[in-house]
């Protein structure tokens, strides 16, 4: 590889994965003859840590989908949809920027499809994973950093 072409910042994606995929119907056969429509809550949790090659980053999209109906679990599923990224040629918090909003918005499609298609398989109907601002929240993620820094720095020893 030329000098040149170190300098010049890349993106790639290497693989994408699920690494982990669970599905649980803890009140079933019984919680398919209710016929309220439960509480969905979602949940979306993103990760990225550095591999041993330079450059390259895995990233992984955890979402939780849990259903309720009153106290009782009508079913939990979580995914944990990966990736592996190459990001080279970037200042480091560029590249911090990448891992947490360009990476997600990667993963997000088959992080939806993923959670369907075991919704399906699981008899209920499917949830669709809306889309996902993830460059808010990755700004939202800095802000907050800085001011638990700050309030420590501030804070008397």
């Amino acid at each position: 590889m030329s000098e040149q072409q170190q300098q010049q910042p890349q993106f790639g994606i290497e693989k994408i994965y699920i690494k982990d995929l669970s599905l649980e119907i803890p009140n079933a056969p019984q919680i398919f003859l209710e016929r309220e429509n439960p509480q969905i809550e979602i949940s979306v949790h993103t990760a990225a840590s550095p591999l041993e090659q330079a450059g390259l980053f895995e990233v992984v999209m955890t979402v939780t989908v849990t259903a309720k109906l009153g106290e009782k679990t009508v079913f939990l599923i979580e995914v944990a949809q990966a990736g592996i990224f190459q990001v080279l040629g970037l200042p480091p918090q560029e590249v911090d920027a990448v891992l947490g909003i360009m990476c997600p918005n990667t993963l997000l499609p088959y992080a939806r499809e993923a959670v369907a298609s075991l919704m399906a398989r699981a008899g209920f109907p499917p949830v669709l994973l809306q889309h996902m601002n993830f460059e808010a929240a990755y700004h939202d993620r800095l802000r907050q950093l800085q001011q638990e820094q700050a309030a420590r720095a501030a804070a008397p020893n």
